[in-house]
């Protein structure tokens, strides 16, 4: 198998294994109610938090773990389409990818919670599929900070060295 070949299917199965975690997250084993079975004790015996406090704390635990659970995607996403695409120069990031990238996060997460709706245990709310979505624009503003900060550092390294040339 070719490195190109290799770096595509590492790329994917990354995005793929994502899939099936969020799949699994949005069963009715990772309900509310099966949360807080786990959460509630955890909390109450590390921070003594009551009933009533816990309620907020778990609401902003579950609705943190969409905004990360979501990034993650659009960030696998954004690597499987690179590796998928080829661009016209040798770049590290195009609109094209971070597009496609947002684009399947939305649909993912369209999907993942018109699937929670059929769930009696779960609820299917439009809200969260806009909350997945900004995730993953979210994660996909990073990633291109990250690679203008990286093309800068580069380009200082260059003319450093053609200074000590």
């Amino acid at each position: 198998m070719t490195p190109d070949r290799h770096n595509l299917l590492k790329a994917w199965i990354a995005a793929i294994l994502w899939l099936i975690v969020i799949a699994i997250e949005s069963s009715a084993l990772l309900s509310a109610h099966n949360t807080s079975r786990i959460l509630f004790p955890l909390l109450h015996f590390l921070f003594g938090l009551d009933w009533e406090h816990f309620q907020d704390w778990h609401f902003y635990i579950r609705k943190g773990g969409h905004v990360v659970g979501y990034a993650i995607l659009s960030i696998l996403l954004f690597r499987a389409w690179r590796a998928t695409l080829a661009s016209m120069s040798f770049t590290n990031w195009t609109l094209r990818w971070a597009t496609l990238a947002l684009f399947g996060t939305a649909v993912v997460a369209s999907l993942d919670e018109w699937h929670q709706s059929f769930i009696p245990s779960r609820t299917g709310r439009w809200q969260d599929v806009v909350l997945d979505t900004c995730a993953g624009l979210a994660a996909q503003m990073l990633v291109f900070l990250w690679w203008v900060w990286r093309r800068r550092k580069q380009e200082s390294r260059g003319s450093l060295s053609s200074i000590s040339g």
